[in-house]
């Protein structure tokens, strides 16, 4: 026994310390009804990048409130239908390059879709009155209003209408899909899985935006070296008294997967970085503990929000039961 799993006894029954909204069930039911009124004007395009053996497309379609959204999809030239795994990247980033592990799945027999969260590093654009991205900002943005136009909600839709619309595809057996992503995309791909409902496995590596007000009271709000920070710095501009607290955590659980976990039935593979500065561990433990289906869990005793040894082999692993 490694000598910290003597005090992991808390970590494992940590559920959350973040609200979750009265009508947060009914908040995704209408997020749900306002994408099945999306036409998705899907657009496959032959992509720059050649492999033999992998035909690969740069996908695009309509998301909602009009955001025109980009993919990667590769698919085997093999006959016959396949599993699909969809790819989430972290905040800022986008869907990388074609090589970063994606082929190794196609070489696989699998299907891949990697989405670029509209706004940020990628080609996928969100509305607003320009074009390009903002990169930054995403949690903070509309927590002056409406939760309905929370970024966030935006992107965890995408996800889900690219779990549509890739379903469709002839050679996509719609009943084999699987999520993987680190952080923000660890977000995703739990988001995902709970929205969608019909994913086959999910694999989450160190997920962000989770249990937002166990990082108000553990000082993450104020961390420059986290995206939590974004919520820090809209208090200090905007609500400088926390006058509006209560509400702004409330529009923050529709959009928090320690709440979002707990609708995952099917089976789901866990990583967790137990000296993570960025997401901290009990907020990651918030989601794990929370997840309604099979799980397993790995344990990264000595790593931070990084790179980790091993990581790519073990989702591979899990994702092969597709």
């Amino acid at each position: 026994m490694h000598e910290m799993d003597l005090n992991l006894k808390e970590f494992y029954e940590y559920e959350g310390s973040s609200p979750k909204a009265s009508d947060f069930d009914r908040f995704w039911d209408k997020a749900k009804e306002e994408l099945a009124g999306v036409d998705p004007r899907v657009e496959l395009r032959p992509a720059d990048f050649t492999c033999r053996g992998v035909e690969c497309f740069d996908l695009y379609f309509q998301g909602v409130r009009g955001a025109r959204i980009h993919a990667k999809y590769a698919r085997p030239v093999t006959a016959g239908k396949k599993p699909c795994l969809l790819i989430f990247h972290g905040y800022t980033g986008n869907s990388g390059d074609w090589m970063d592990g994606k082929l190794s799945y196609v070489l696989e027999g699998m299907c891949v879709a990697a989405l670029d969260c509209r706004g940020q590093g990628g080609f996928s654009e969100d509305t607003g009155g320009c074009q390009g991205s903002t990169f930054h900002g995403h949690v903070a943005r509309g927590l002056a209003g409406n939760p309905q136009d929370l970024p966030f909600r935006q992107m965890y839709l995408d996800g889900v209408e690219l779990a549509q619309i890739v379903s469709s595809f002839p050679e996509v057996d719609g009943q084999r899909l699987g999520t993987l992503g680190g952080s923000q995309g660890g977000a995703l791909s739990v988001a995902v899985s709970a929205l969608h409902g019909g994913i086959k496995r999910t694999a989450v590596g160190y997920p962000f935006l989770s249990d937002f007000y166990y990082c108000k009271k553990e000082g993450f709000l104020n961390s420059p070296a986290t995206g939590y920070s974004e919520i820090g710095e809209y208090f200090r501009r905007y609500d400088p008294f926390h006058h509006h607290e209560d509400e702004i955590f409330e529009k923050l659980s529709y959009i928090d997967v320690s709440n979002l976990a707990a609708y995952i039935r099917n089976p789901a593979h866990v990583t967790i970085t137990m000296r993570d500065t960025v997401c901290p561990p009990k907020t990651q433990f918030a989601v794990y503990n929370n997840l309604g289906g099979e799980k397993e869990l790995v344990l990264y005793y000595d790593y931070d929000h990084e790179a980790l040894p091993q990581w790519a082999d073990l989702c591979f692993a899990f994702l092969r039961g597709l």
